[in-house]
């Protein structure tokens, strides 16, 4: 499915796309310990009190994702067509990984 020209009936539709998208195992990783650092970052911001750690959780997820897909997927990442979806389907991606269905 071209990325110019891509709709799609539902999230699993999305996800399959997602997918390809995240081929390169590198850029996986990154999108893991990005996600992973920004989980963290948000719930101690949370529980500390400490409210501008939630923007910085965003900023850290999202440059992990941003590097692994312009230096080693080389494409452009899904966020910037598909926002929503994509931040669905990275979390997605994250338990999956978490839970061993997709290699890490």
């Amino acid at each position: 499915m071209s990325d110019n020209t891509a709709s799609f009936r539902d999230f699993d539709e999305f996800y399959a796309y997602y997918l390809e998208e995240h081929s390169n195992r590198t850029n996986r990783r990154l999108h893991f310990v990005g996600t992973s650092l920004g989980l963290l970052l948000f719930v101690v911001g949370i529980v500390t009190f400490q409210l501008w750690l939630i923007p910085a959780a965003l900023v850290v997820g999202y440059a992990f994702a941003w590097v692994g897909h312009f230096f080693f997927e080389q494409n452009k990442p899904a966020t910037f067509k598909y926002p929503w979806q994509s931040y669905k389907g990275d979390w997605r991606m994250w338990w999956e990984t978490l839970a061993g269905k997709i290699p890490f």
